[in-house]
């Protein structure tokens, strides 16, 4: 591999989509608002999430270096190449990557709120780069001691949108917000999933996931229970809170999701499911029922809000 090579293997792209998204719903909650599309907002806040996205994936490689090393032990012909342990980078090079993305990432937040006058959206970005702090890195810790999941709840499903909602919009409570909660329950259907293929190595690790403690049944009916729950919270919207998102909009956000959903359940009911092929397979059917559904979500937010409105430079 190149120098080039290994730096975008550790970089993870296919894990962007994750926040991605969460970054994408934000920016049109923030359309929705305003009902027009400022492009140095969007531009910034894709900047920004990508540069945080660095900031997540290389200091989780740099403090979860140990429990790889295990997981390397336990399945050395099972899990995929880990970034430190198999040598493509060193750890002192990820970590010195991390620290510079984040504070490249701190870096856009502070001139979009000087350049767009957004006061404390330098503030609230490093709330964000704070809760990734304390999920993976000491002193907190708390994939390790209990609750990493809550955090990726917090920090994907409502700090990272809002914060692009805000952004783009400049308003501190914009209308779409109504749109979070069920996301909320989306992103921590993720955070529990992300451990089902972990769960031996993070016992033996010390990391108290939620995998770990409850076992891989009751997490897959909980990511199950969670994605029906937030399919049917955006369903009951126009009755929940009239006024705020149309039923024209949801509709077919439900009917995506829905046929995703039935998917997931047919991989998790599989022979498979327990191997890791098939907690894999579990897991991509899960990001499609999330990553579909709140893209079009998003898109429809968007367009609804930009046939009344424009673009602004």
């Amino acid at each position: 591999m190149s120098l080039r090579e290994r730096w975008l293997y550790a970089l993870k792209p296919g894990s962007w989509p994750k926040l991605l998204v969460a970054a994408l719903l934000g920016q049109a909650m923030g359309i929705a608002a305003t009902g027009r599309v400022h492009v140095w907002a969007l531009l910034a806040g894709f900047a920004f999430t990508l540069l945080h996205l660095s900031f997540v994936v290389l200091l989780n490689d740099w403090g979860d270096q140990e429990v790889d090393a295990l997981k390397r032990r336990l399945f050395p012909d099972l899990c995929s190449p880990k970034t430190i342990v198999d040598d493509i980078l060193d750890a002192r090079s990820v970590l010195y990557g991390g620290l510079g993305a984040g504070a490249a990432a701190a870096g856009v937040a502070l001139a979009a709120q000087l350049w767009l006058g957004r006061p404390g959206l330098a503030l609230g970005a490093a709330g964000c780069m704070f809760l990734f702090w304390a999920y993976t890195l000491p002193p907190l810790r708390l994939n390790y001691r209990g609750g990493g999941e809550l955090l990726e709840m917090i920090g994907v499903g409502f700090a990272l949108p809002w914060w692009n909602a805000y952004l783009q919009s400049g308003e501190v409570s914009p209308p779409a917000m109504v749109v979070l909660p069920a996301f909320l329950l989306l992103a921590l259907s993720s955070a529990l999933a992300s451990g089902l293929s972990d769960e031996p190595s993070d016992r033996l690790g010390g990391k108290r996931t939620f995998t770990v403690l409850f076992g891989p049944v009751a997490v897959r009916q909980a990511v199950e229970g969670l994605v029906l729950g937030g399919m049917i919270v955006w369903a009951l919207l126009p009755i929940l809170a009239p006024g705020s998102v149309s039923g024209l909009v949801l509709a077919p956000v439900i009917l995506v999701m829905g046929i995703e959903f039935t998917d997931l359940r047919k991989a998790g009911a599989s022979a498979e499911i327990d191997t890791y092929v098939g907690i894999t397979h579990y897991k991509n059917h899960l990001h499609q029922v999330i990553w579909r559904g709140t893209t079009v979500l998003a898109g429809l937010l968007a367009v609804g809000a930009l046939l009344f409105g424009g673009v602004v430079v």
